[in-house]
C-alpha cells in the first residue's frame, strides 16, 4: 500500500499573500505572530521597499530584531530604517547577533548606530568588540540565567521565573559561588523534579565544561562540539561568567572552522565572502598562486631533464598528466584525512605511524588496481589508435601502470608526513601543506614516470 504524502505548506507564499491582502494593521500583527521569524525574513525579501517599510511599522522594533538576524545581508534592510529605529532594533538583539549584523555595515554606519544604542546595549556590544576576532569571547551572548548556589530549589525556581522574562536560554541554569565565580550548571529538568527544600548544591553539576574568554576559537571548537550541551559558559580569567555559547553558536563556529579549512586547502588565506569586493578576493588567492607558479617552474625544469626521452618516444608525454593527476588526487585525499585526524589532541606517535602505514597501503592497493586498468586499456588504445605493435603498446602502458603504483604510494606517504611535520613545528598544516604536497607529488611522479620510461622502454627494450 502506497503512503499518501501530505504536501508541505509553503509558509513564505502564505506570508506574502497575508502581508499584501491584510489592510488592518492589528489583524496583520496578530496573523504574523503565528509564523516563525525565519519564514517572515524570507517573505520580506520578496516584498517591495514600500511594503517592507509598512511591515516594519506593523511589526515593531522588538519583532524586527528577532527577524533581522536571519537575513544574509542585513545592511540593505537596516538602511530602510531611520537611525533611531535601527539603533532600537539592534538594542533588542542578543549582543552576539547584534555584532553579526553590525559587521555587515560600513565602519561609519556601524559607529553611528552604536552611538545611538541605549546604555546597556552599547555596553554589551562594546564588550564583544573589545575581543580579538579569533577569541572565543567575541562569539558569546549575555542571554543566560545565573543563580547563586546558596539558594534552595524553591528559591532557585522563583529566581528562574524572574530572570526568564529577560533571558530565553533557560534549559541550562548557571550557578555561582559566594564570590560570584562559576560553580557549575543545572539542567532545567533536574531543577523541576527536585524537591523544593533540597539545597541547590546537591543537583549542581560542578564538572560542567567551560572555556575562557581569550581562548582561540579554532582551539575551542572541537572541545566544545564534543560535549553536545545546549550551551557552554565563557569565563573570565578569574573564573566569573562573562557569557555563554549556545548550541547555535557552536554549530556556526564548527561550520566556520570547516569553511576556513576548506579555504586553506585551496590555498586561500581565509574563506571568501560572496559580498566582498573582487580585489579583496584576488588578494586572498594571489599569494599561493605566485608560490605555485615558481614551484611549477621547478617541476617544468625537471621535465626538461628528460627532454631526450620525449624526443625518442614522444607518446610518453600523452600520459604525463594522467600520472601527475592521480598522484595529486591521492596526496590531497591523504592530506584531508591527516588534517582531520591531527585535530585529536590524544594522537600519539604509534597512531601517527599507523595512519602513515594505512595511507601508503591504500595508495599501493589503489595504485595496483588503477595500474592494471591502465595496462589493459591504454595498451589497447595505443595499439589501435597510435598504431604501435602489441608488444610495444603494452610495454608503454605497463610503464604507465607501474608509475601509477609508485607515484600513488609515495603520494600517500607525502600527503601524510608533510602535514604531520608542520603540525609538529606548530604551523597550520592546512595552510602550508597543500601547495608543497602538490609540488612534491608532481616532482615524484615526473621523475618516476620519465625515469621508468628511459630505463625500461628505451635502454632495455629499445622501443
Amino acid at each position: 500500500m502506497r503512503k499518501v504524502l501530505i504536501p508541505k505548506k509553503d509558509y513564505v507564499k502564505e506570508l506574502i499573500k497575508i502581508i499584501r491582502v491584510t489592510k488592518d494593521e492589528q489583524k496583520l500583527r496578530n496573523l504574523l505572530s503565528d509564523y516563525h521569524e525565519k519564514d517572515i525574513a524570507e517573505a520580506i525579501t520578496f516584498l517591495t521597499e514600500t511594503e517592507r517599510k509598512h511591515l516594519y511599522r506593523v511589526l515593531g522594533s522588538e519583532r524586527i530584531a528577532e527577524i533581522i538576524s536571519y537575513f544574509d545581508d542585513a545592511e540593505m534592510y537596516l538602511e530602510e530604517l531611520s537611525l533611531e529605529q535601527a539603533a532600537k532594533v539592534i538594542s533588542y538583539m542578543d549582543a552576539d547577533d547584534a555584532l553579526d549584523v553590525l559587521d555587515d555595515l560600513s565602519e561609519s554606519k556601524k559607529n553611528e548606530i552604536v552611538s545611538h544604542l541605549d546604555a546597556d546595549a552599547q555596553k554589551d556590544v562594546q564588550k564583544l568588540l573589545s575581543y580579538e576576532e579569533d577569541e572565543i569571547g567575541s562569539c558569546m551572548t549575555n542571554n543566560f540565567v545565573c543563580i547563586s548556589e546558596e539558594l534552595s530549589v524553591r528559591e532557585a525556581m522563583s529566581e528562574l521565573v524572574r530572570q526568564a522574562g529577560e533571558h530565553d536560554n533557560i534549559s541550562t541554569i548557571y550557578v555561582t559561588d559566594t564570590e560570584e565565580k562559576f560553580a557549575g550548571a543545572i539542567d532545567l529538568k533536574d531543577l523541576i523534579i527536585a524537591r523544593e527544600n533540597t539545597p541547590l548544591q546537591e543537583i549542581v553539576s560542578s564538572s560542567y565544561p567551560y572555556v575562557y574568554e581569550h581562548e582561540n576559537i579554532s582551539e575551542c571548537v572541537e572541545k566544545i562540539a564534543d560535549y553536545e550541551e545546549d550551551s557552554i559558559p565563557v569565563l573570565t580569567q578569574d573564573g566569573k561568567i562573562a557569557g555563554i555559547l549556545t548550541a547555535t553558536d557552536i554549530v556556526e563556529l564548527v561550520d566556520d572552522a570547516m569553511g576556513d579549512d576548506y579555504a586553506k586547502l585551496a590555498g586561500l588565506t581565509s574563506e571568501e565572502d560572496l559580498k566582498e569586493p573582487t580585489i579583496v578576493s584576488m588578494k586572498k588567492r594571489l599569494p599561493w598562486l605566485i608560490i605555485l607558479l615558481f614551484l611549477g617552474m621547478a617541476v617544468s625544469s625537471v621535465v626538461g631533464i628528460f627532454e631526450s626521452v620525449v624526443a625518442v618516444l614522444p607518446i610518453v608525454i600523452c600520459f604525463q598528466s594522467l600520472v601527475l593527476d592521480m598522484a595529486g588526487n591521492v596526496g590531497t585525499q591523504s592530506l584531508a584525512v591527516t588534517i582531520r585526524v591531527l585535530v585529536d589532541e590524544d594522537l600519539d606517535t604509534r597512531k601517527k605511524l599507523a595512519l602513515l602505514g594505512k595511507e601508503m597501503k591504500i595508495g599501493f592497493l589503489n595504485g595496483a588496481s588503477l595500474g592494471v586498468m591502465a595496462l589493459v586499456f591504454l595498451g589497447i588504445y595505443i595499439h589501435l589508435f597510435k598504431k604501435y605493435a602489441w608488444m610495444s603498446a603494452f610495454l608503454i602502458s605497463g610503464c604507465v601502470g607501474i608509475s601509477l603504483v609508485v607515484a600513488m604510494v609515495i603520494s600517500g606517504f607525502v600527503g601524510t608526513i608533510i602535514p604531520m611535520f608542520f603540525h609538529k613545528i606548530h604551523i597550520d598544516p592546512a595552510v602550508a601543506s597543500g601547495p608543497l604536497i602538490t609540488t612534491v607529488n608532481d616532482l615524484v611522479a615526473v621523475i618516476t614516470y620519465y625515469g621508468l620510461a628511459m630505463v625500461f622502454l628505451i635502454d632495455i627494450f629499445h622501443i
